[in-house]
């Protein structure tokens, strides 16, 4: 698919992003794209022709933006950090983007409410905070294929309105704004969307000129939603600067069953330890769907294709086995060796042996409270076992909560002091959850 269009005004020429369809799948002659489409990376591509042949002589720099909402970033933005991996491991360069200045206006893309706006005290303590997570991924430095991140307040906050809208308001219609689905979605539910979060999209397509500016950045990448985003960008350099620009969207992933990436019922699945600990992180992916099993690991692991084709093909209670190594190695990636073989060993102490680990999640609750009797189901849900009182209702009387190993139909059952053992109340759900009660 090429959306270059010779003789035509740039921005109006293209569709809106919900016309564009998911691009045919040519034979990519450069390592980049050929391992982005084995391994399923590639939703849809500009130019694909092009790429490929700037991605096969010579060296590409390519960016992803991450807004900086919350302290930590959640699984769901793992694939965007594993596509700046791959990237890198075929020789060319990633760029970080932190979104200092677009965090303060929030993406209104696939949101019916504006997001709450931060302060700048908080979305800079929310990416020192962020930054950790991204030297596991990639190698930073100062060589031709290192990667390094910037922040876009360093020029989006120096921007006088006037100055901008002169200088970039001009190559936009808001005929065209308001066909993109971001926009048109929000509208069509008679949501209301503010005048600031629909100048995100100007902001985002500014981004990709600075960086195109200042280091040579060609590609922009991201999730399929951002789709209309990122051809405003790629149309806005081709047009401004008569430069080549490429935008390169993943698939929005959904589990098998059609749950959302990287959400449980205890919330978010977080990439900083401090979040969501090592060993619940093993669990996450070692609770994966059978069907899902080859698609993540081509996705989230380093392992060649043999080997995953290999552990895909399993049958029965051998697949568990893959989902021990999805585990192992997406735990690998993100906490280390060390945090991974403590989680693996932990889960089989919990599961396989009957017994306890020091590894296992702890719940603190108050030694008065458990003296005086605490509700099993508010407990679940204290703990992050069950999202809710009425979800840890149904496990109970399915036979799935469990207190000490003994299955407890009543989620209305107090659970005392009497209930330690060890020290600890050890509490399950289901099969793969467990967490220990520890007084303080």
């Amino acid at each position: 698919m090429s959306l270059d269009i010779p003789g035509r005004p740039v921005l109006d020429a293209a569709a809106p992003d919900h016309e564009m369809s998911r691009m045919p799948e040519p034979a990519f002659k450069s390592e980049f794209l050929r391992v982005l489409q084995a391994r399923g990376y590639i939703h849809q591509i500009t130019h694909p022709a092009e790429l490929d042949e700037a991605a096969g002589s010579g060296v590409v720099t390519a960016y992803i933006g991450f807004d900086a909402t919350a302290p930590s970033l959640h699984v769901g933005s793992l694939i965007q950090i594993m596509m700046l991996r791959r990237l890198q491991q075929a020789g060319h360069k990633p760029i970080v983007l932190m979104g200092g200045g677009t965090t303060k206006i929030g993406d209104p893309t696939d949101k019916d409410q504006s997001r709450p706006l931060l302060s700048h005290e908080q979305i800079q303590a929310n990416i020192a905070s962020i930054k950790t997570v991204f030297a596991k991924f990639l190698s930073f430095g100062d060589g031709p294929t290192d990667a390094i991140m910037v922040d876009n307040d360093e020029w989006l906050s120096r921007f006088g309105y006037v100055e901008f809208l002169r200088d970039y308001g001009v190559h936009f219609t808001v005929n065209r704004m308001l066909a993109f689905d971001s926009v048109k979605a929000r509208l069509e539910r008679e949501q209301p969307m503010t005048f600031l979060e629909f100048n995100y999209m100007l902001m985002q397509s500014v981004d990709f000129l600075e960086l195109e500016r200042r280091h040579g950045c060609l590609l922009q990448m991201g999730g399929s939603d951002q789709w209309g985003n990122i051809l405003n960008g790629v149309e806005l350099i081709r047009r401004v600067d008569q430069k080549p620009a490429f935008g390169l969207t993943t698939p929005l992933l959904s589990t098998a069953s059609g749950a959302k990436m990287g959400k449980t019922a205890a919330g978010a699945v977080w990439l900083n330890a401090d979040m969501r600990s090592p060993y619940d992180y093993w669990q996450f992916w070692r609770n994966t769907e059978d069907a899902d099993v080859g698609r993540f690991l081509r996705l989230f692991t380093d392992l060649p294709l043999d080997e995953i084709a290999r552990l895909e093909a399993l049958q029965g209670a051998e697949i568990n086995d893959a989902k021990k190594v999805l585990a192992g190695e997406a735990t690998r990636m993100l906490h280390g060796a060390a945090e991974a073989e403590k989680a693996a060993a932990a889960a089989q102490a919990a599961f396989e042996e009957g017994g306890l680990s020091a590894d296992l999640p702890t719940h603190e609750t108050p030694r008065a409270d458990l003296e005086a009797g605490v509700q099993l189901a508010d407990l679940a849900v204290a703990a992050g076992l069950a999202g809710s009182k009425g979800e840890a209702r149904r496990l109970a009387q399915g036979g799935g909560l469990r207190v000490n190993d003994r299955p407890e139909p009543d989620a209305n059952r107090l659970v005392t002091a009497a209930d330690l053992a060890g020290g600890v109340v050890k509490l399950a759900a289901g099969k793969k959850k467990i967490v220990l009660v520890k007084p303080v």
